[in-house]
């Protein structure tokens, strides 16, 4: 496992996650970053900066000009391995599964060998400390990159992630993920698990905008990203991908939730 220790941080540090493509979500979230005055070097992506969306190449180069840590998702992974598609951890078969041939078509025609090195540098943990308190970002999991945990997942899927974690970097107070596209805070053992979200895709709750988080003072809040969805949505139409992502920038719902447990499916929430 290669881990990337960034020191100590003062001030705010900006966690967010899943770029996806989506240049303007990506332009709007460094925007916001100045607006907080919290520079790149207090910012850290967990991963997947390229994947729905209809711009990977500019999205990728927008964070290397940026310069903040990034973590690498799956979809770095596979990019750099030259991998046949994306890794996200898809039930083989599934609508996702299947959504996912096109988007990744698209991400791997787009990536050159220079960014595929640049992925393949890419640790897979990010650790630093704040306020005395250490902290440690990673994508999905770190017995499975492409794991899938939710707000309602077992406390013992969050426990063997950590007990994994800390084999690989000694003790955390604070895991930072990403890979599942929606955020939430949860305690497990003494640890706060946080996922920060993704900002390229909204978190299938019927609004368009999507989600980052920030720590401040010990305290971490997430945040809503306005940024022009419209203008995304157009640009995935222009280049084909219209597999339903298109859509869901604009309706704010996932055009399938075969990855959601049944409890956070809209049928569900709805009745809820």
């Amino acid at each position: 496992m290669d881990v990337q220790d960034l020191g100590h941080l003062d001030g705010p540090v900006l966690f967010f996650g899943g770029p996806y493509s989506n240049l303007p979500a990506t332009e709007a979230l460094i925007a916001e970053a100045q607006k907080r005055c919290i520079p790149a070097n207090h910012m850290i992506c967990t991963g997947d900066l390229v994947a729905y969306c209809a711009n990977p190449a500019q999205t990728v180069a927008a964070i290397q000009d940026l310069g903040c840590a990034v973590v690498a998702g799956n979809c770095e992974k596979q990019l750099a391995a030259n991998a046949m598609d994306c890794g996200c951890g898809f039930d083989e078969g599934s609508a996702c599964d299947l959504l996912s041939a096109g988007w990744f078509a698209h991400a791997d025609a787009a990536i050159g060998a220079g960014d595929r090195g640049w992925m393949q540098a890419l640790p897979d943990v990010v650790t630093f400390t704040h306020r005395g308190a250490r902290c440690a970002v990673l994508h999905g999991g770190v017995t499975d990159i492409s794991r899938f945990l939710w707000s309602v997942s077992p406390e013992d899927a969050f426990q063997t992630e950590i007990e994994s974690l800390q084999g690989h970097v000694g003790q955390v107070d604070l895991v930072v993920s990403g890979h599942s596209g929606i955020a939430f805070q949860r305690r497990v053992d003494g640890v706060r698990w946080v996922n920060a979200g993704v900002i390229g895709m909204p978190p299938n709750n019927g609004r368009p905008q999507t989600q980052y988080a920030t720590m401040e003072n010990g305290q971490v809040q997430v945040h809503w990203l306005h940024y022009d969805h419209e203008k995304a949505a157009h640009a995935m139409a222009d280049c084909g991908l219209t597999q339903g992502y298109d859509r869901a920038l604009l309706t704010g719902y996932w055009p399938s939730e075969d990855v959601l447990p049944p409890s956070l499916r809209r049928s569900v929430l709805a009745n809820g």
